[in-house]
């Protein structure tokens, strides 16, 4: 099998490079926006055009998330435009496509169950906006395309929640975190494995599936576990959003039913603290090589 990576130096894109090296018998080429211009329909027909790619996985997103609201050019050109170009090239070569979308996509006022896959999207920022077209887009031209709806990415590579916690925690500085926003903290490098065992598994489904981690927790539980994984006796406040000027409104509510997508495909999903000790264990080990 021949796989084409987008996005690859992104946090999920980082996170498949690891996973598909257990992988052997599968050739995988990644890019990035130095390597391909995902917005360009010319660049891309000229790269899809050099090898005969079974899979298309596109990682490649605008995700600054507060910079979209007043940004919503280059927001749409990435998040919607350029699924376009892909999906309409692929579609071309008989090139199977899978994406990965947000829990912004939704509105984030469920307070009684995670949403599931038939849950009516109402993006209220850009962001989700257009991370909801570019799934719309795609579905068009390739309707036996694969989306993964996943939420609150980390790893230990790139900048995320958990590297700023850290860095914030090295400083000493007393920190307020808000405690009114709940969901799941997915590790990137859970997700990256989940995709590996759908391509691996031979079983394609079209559809939209969700992933995260397992269980629940507000940003202010995450950096309290952040702390305490990582021994660091940092002083954190719980606040409201409220509280917390930002240009886009977080959804307040945005757990994600796994269902679906680990009874396709068989998935055990781990539980987000126990991964979250795995990435902290994995920055401290490099961080103590690189210190040498």
């Amino acid at each position: 099998m021949k796989i084409l990576v987008t996005g690859a130096d992104g946090q999920l894109g980082s996170s498949l490079k690891k996973a598909f090296s257990s992988y052997p018998e599968i050739e995988v080429d990644y890019t990035d926006a130095d390597t391909l211009d995902i917005t360009s329909r010319e660049d891309v027909a000229a790269y899809l055009s050099k090898k005969s790619y079974d899979l298309l996985i596109n990682c490649a997103a605008y995700t600054a998330v507060d910079k979209a609201e007043s940004d919503a050019l280059t927001a749409t050109k990435i998040n919607t435009e350029a699924v376009g170009i892909l999906a309409a090239e692929a579609k071309k070569r008989h090139t199977r496509v899978m994406h990965f979308s947000t829990d912004y996509v939704f509105p984030g006022d469920h307070t009684c169950r995670p949403y599931n896959e038939h849950d009516e999207p109402d993006p209220h920022t850009i962001y989700g906006r257009t991370k909801l077209d570019g799934e719309a887009i795609l579905k068009s031209f390739c309707p036996d395309a694969i989306i993964i709806r996943t939420a609150w990415l980390y790893c230990e590579n790139g900048h995320n929640f958990v590297k700023t916690m850290l860095e914030k925690g090295r400083q000493n500085v007393p920190l307020r975190v808000v405690c009114d926003q709940i969901g799941t903290p997915t590790y990137a490098g859970d997700l990256a494995t989940a995709v590996c065992e759908i391509i691996s598994s031979g079983k394609w489904c079209p559809g939209i599936y969700h992933f995260t981690n397992e269980g629940v927790a507000s940003w202010y539980d995450f950096a309290k576990a952040i702390f305490r994984i990582a021994e660091m006796p940092a002083e954190v406040a719980p606040c409201m959003s409220y509280e917390y000027a930002s240009a886009a409104r977080r959804p307040l509510y945005s757990l994600l039913d796994k269902t679906k997508i680990k009874k396709t495909y068989s998935l055990k999903i781990p539980y987000w603290e126990d991964s979250l000790q795995r990435c902290i264990e994995k920055i401290m080990r490099t961080e103590s090589i690189t210190a040498k």
